[in-house]
């Protein structure tokens, strides 16, 4: 019987599995479905990864390298080209239903399970975009994989329909090998995606920005030929008589990403309608005891080192809860009775994450990783408790849905805090002139 198996094996699955193994854990398994760990990063192979938790600039590849070279001075096991069909919690034990190309169909016991399968991208069906169903309407995760690691190209007149970072940074990549991008269209007010990929993918290439629109239709049969797209109002309907016609052959769509819990539900994981991912506790427990969730999963990143950071917590706490240490130094928690705070989203968020909050099972600080839902200027975060007592504030110069946010909360200021802590944005007046 395995101690942890972790369930995916990008970045958030390796540095879990790096730390458990740090904190003492030896029979620990990694199931991927691809071919090759490292995930999604295999496929960015542009640069601006590993700022925070490297201190230099790396390329996706080069990060995921650096955590596959961490894995090989283990012995961790690891399974490729095999897929998690079942997470099935059995008392004390897991049972873990897989099958693989080599394998064949196993059922595996352990200890403990991290999930960490990451997130699968939003399609036009998702969206509902009317019009025919021609070829050339692509996923901008689907483009990046075909060029970056098939050598595939999708198109050469690209138009991109949202604006988060990877239909921004696969604008400047399809410039890049030669195809002309028309337009990024958005149908928010605001940019999804990083503000620095905004300037170093659309404005140092002069590829145009198109806030408040959308596409509202696809014209061609057999290859789109053109793609229709119009203004919205508040309510994000479509303006008549503000059609602009794009002639194109492709369109990519970055238009969000959910996270992909399937197993988690089978598992009986419950689900944050709110991140659509586990709700967890500060050690990144789930509501199912030994399950732990962690990376993309749980919420969706815009920065891989968050991803490493919140992943090495929760192959600290797997491996905490393996060997009993939890319970022998008197910590409380999920299955024991322990104080719970529930954090809650007040005005201008739109989640927390954790959930939950365990005073005493936080040692010093409680990370807390949120976003807003507007864009804000200078702004403070407040941290208020049921009782309406301020219990902490952050200054910030501005804040934006395409950014998370994260905040640390004391362990002295969870233990004062009556009932729930709800996190909100106060705006900082302007004073008239």
């Amino acid at each position: 019987m395995y101690e942890l198996i972790v369930v995916g094996g990008g970045p958030a699955g390796l540095a879990a599995a790096c730390a458990a193994w740090d904190k003492g854990l030896r029979k620990i398994l990694i199931v991927e479905r691809d071919r090759e760990l490292g995930g999604i990063l295999n496929q960015c192979i542009h640069n601006g990864f590993g700022l925070h938790h490297f201190k230099e600039e790396l390329t996706g590849p080069e990060y995921a390298g650096r955590f596959i070279e961490l894995l090989k001075q283990t012995v961790v096991e690891v399974r490729l080209d095999t897929m998690v069909l079942d997470v099935i919690p059995e008392g004390e034990r897991v049972s873990v239903h897989m099958v693989g190309k080599a394998s064949g169909y196993r059922v595996e016991q352990t200890r403990t399970v991290i999930l960490a399968m990451g997130c699968r991208e939003r399609t036009r069906g998702a969206i509902g975009i009317p019009g025919t169903r021609p070829a050339g309407v692509f996923t901008a995760g689907a483009a990046q994989r075909y060029v970056n690691m098939e050598g595939w190209m999708p198109g050469n007149r690209v138009v991109i329909l949202g604006s988060g970072d990877i239909g921004l940074i696969m604008a400047r990549r399809m410039t890049l090998e030669g195809a002309k991008v028309l337009a990024c269209v958005e149908v928010m007010p605001y940019s999804g995606g990083l503000n620095r990929n905004i300037v170093q993918c659309l404005h140092d290439y002069n590829i145009p920005l198109y806030l408040s629109h959308t596409v509202t239709d696809i014209r061609g049969r057999n290859r789109v030929e053109q793609v229709v797209v119009s203004q919205v109002d508040e309510k994000r309907n479509p303006i008549p008589g503000t059609e602009m016609v794009f002639d194109c052959d492709t369109l990519l769509l970055s238009v969000g990403l959910i996270p992909e819990n399937e197993l988690s539900r089978q598992a009986g994981v419950e689900i944050d309608p709110r991140t659509n991912g586990p709700a967890v506790w500060q050690d990144m427990e789930t509501s199912v005891p030994g399950v732990f969730a962690c990376g993309n999963v749980a919420h969706v990143h815009d920065l891989v080192d968050f991803v490493t950071e919140e992943s090495q917590r929760a192959g600290e706490s797997a491996a905490e809860y393996v060997s009993g240490r939890r319970w022998e130094e008197g910590l409380t928690g999920l299955t024991s009775g322990g104080r719970t705070i529930r954090l809650k989203n007040g005005d201008g968020i739109s989640y927390t994450l954790p959930q939950r909050i365990d005073p005493d099972r936080v040692d010093k600080l409680c990370t807390v990783a949120f976003r807003v839902n507007r864009i804000c200027g200078p702004s403070r975060i407040v941290a208020a408790d049921s009782a309406g007592n301020r219990i902490a504030a952050f200054r910030r110069d501005r804040l934006a849905p395409g950014e998370m946010e994260r905040v640390a909360l004391p362990r002295a200021l969870l233990d004062k805090a009556v009932g729930e802590i709800t996190l909100s944005v106060a705006e900082k007046e302007v004073e008239p002139a």
